[in-house]
């Protein structure tokens, strides 16, 4: 009995069958007391009864898979006699539950030295149902194109991969949307946060800009002969930098607030 059958529905037992006549014939049918079914029995041309199991309730395999009742049929003679018969009601699967997301929002952290290849996160659902309505594929649904040269999405695992070289000074952030659909047709989405997080990757790059060239002689002590430039792509304290001259030199090197330059 399949699991999406209405309320109403009717399934024919047939007729039981007694050698007696009359008021000792078979005269009803019993179920054991059960609240998503009863009986239904009616009188037929050759006065046997047929009965029939009608379904009162929704049922849900995902929480009993099967039920067990027991028919009983009566006879009217005294002393009453009866016979029963066993009726097993195995439910089967309806497409009738979406994949879930053990997440709604993953948030993840990449470092952006990560290596092509590796495993940067993984998706995760779940389905209610059994069979090819619980197995699951994954899928970008929302993704721009920069990412999606950047990240892989494995269809059967939910692994995503780094498929690119990732830069925190070009892109720090990426959000994505993953789809997850069984085998039925019903899907569900979830948002992925990925958060690229900066490593010591870049040198600093420095640019000399002489003033005094050639410096003269007589040049007083703290005379400025040259401005220097230095810049770092990476952020936070990998992006600071201090400089200094090496040697035994009569020069030093300071900081200008001013110009933002030693």
């Amino acid at each position: 009995m399949i699991e999406s059958a209405p309320p109403g529905t009717r399934f024919p037992l047939g007729t039981g069958r007694d050698p007696d006549i009359g008021v000792n014939s078979l005269q009803n049918y019993q179920l054991t007391p059960n609240p998503l079914f009863s009986l239904v029995v009616k009188e037929i041309s050759d006065g046997r009864k047929h009965v029939e199991l009608l379904l009162e309730k929704n049922l849900d395999r995902e929480k009993q898979k099967s039920h067990n009742l027991i028919l009983t049929a009566v006879d009217g003679g005294d002393p009453v006699r009866s016979g029963t018969a066993q009726i097993k009601v195995d439910v089967t699967d309806a497409n009738d539950n979406a994949p879930v997301f053990d997440k709604e929002i993953y948030k993840v952290r990449v470092p952006e030295n990560l290596p092509e290849g590796s495993l940067a996160f993984q998706v995760k659902a779940t389905d209610g149902d059994e069979g090819t309505n619980a197995e699951i594929t994954y899928s970008f649904n929302d993704i721009a194109s920069s990412a999606h040269q950047l990240f892989s999405l494995d269809p059967k695992t939910g692994d995503v991969k780094i498929t690119g070289p990732l830069d925190y000074e070009d892109m720090k952030y990426y959000e994505v949307t993953v789809e997850g659909k069984d085998g039925g047709g019903l899907s569900t989405h979830t948002k992925v946060h990925i958060e690229v997080i900066d490593v010591n990757d870049n040198a600093p790059s420095l640019t000399l800009l002489p003033i005094l060239n050639p410096v003269p002689e007589d040049s007083v002590p703290s005379t400025v002969v040259a401005v220097i430039n230095v810049r770092d792509r990476d952020s936070g304290e990998n992006g600071e930098v201090t400089c200094n001259l090496g040697g035994d030199f009569p020069f030093s090197v300071f900081f200008s607030p001013l110009l933002s330059a030693f």
